[in-house]
């Protein structure tokens, strides 16, 4: 963690935020903020928010250290088969739903404390977490780096899956 950042468990209060990260993660070929939050609106990307604060939903906000500004946020569902996400792999598996920092403060080590903070309590609870991401996402190497595999596709986005094992392989094989 820096200094100029800390991160901090998700509340509540943090939703509007966490819809303006879900909109910002989506991955376009062109940016289009307009067309980004058209996208997450829908019920099939909402839903990635709608409702938080059930029992295994689990985040975390970056926030500048001195204003308490938002910067970025990391944070999980588990899904059932029944209502599942994107990255779905079974009902034990949580997903990762969003990973995203403002693009005006990327590049400073934000994203990997996020994802640090996410899969130290991840480590702690579950045998494994899955996510989705689309194959030209520059964020698909940092989920690798973490230990991330794809295991399969759902529409045009890769499944992509890190368990206990996978993840002592990443930490001894840089």
């Amino acid at each position: 963690m820096s200094n100029l950042f800390a991160i901090r468990p998700i509340q509540l209060s943090d939703e509007p935020f966490m819809r303006e990260m879900l909109a910002q993660s989506i991955h376009l070929e062109l940016d289009d903020p307009a067309l980004r939050r058209k996208i997450a609106a829908l019920p099939e990307i909402s839903h990635y928010v709608d409702g938080w604060g059930q029992p295994h939903d689990y985040g975390f906000v970056a926030e500048e250290a001195i204003s308490h500004q938002p910067l970025g946020a990391a944070w999980l569902r588990l899904f059932t088969r029944a209502d599942n996400g994107y990255g779905y792999v079974d009902d034990h598996t949580p997903e990762v739903c969003t990973l995203c920092v403002d693009a005006a403060h990327r590049g400073r080590g934000i994203g990997t404390a996020l994802m640090t903070a996410l899969l130290e309590y991840v480590d702690a609870c579950y045998v494994s977490v899955s996510l989705s991401c689309a194959p030209r996402n520059p964020a698909l190497r940092l989920y690798e780096r973490f230990g991330f595999l794809v295991t399969g596709e759902s529409g045009t986005s890769y499944t992509l899956l890190r368990t206990h094992n996978m993840a002592r392989v990443a930490i001894t094989n840089p």
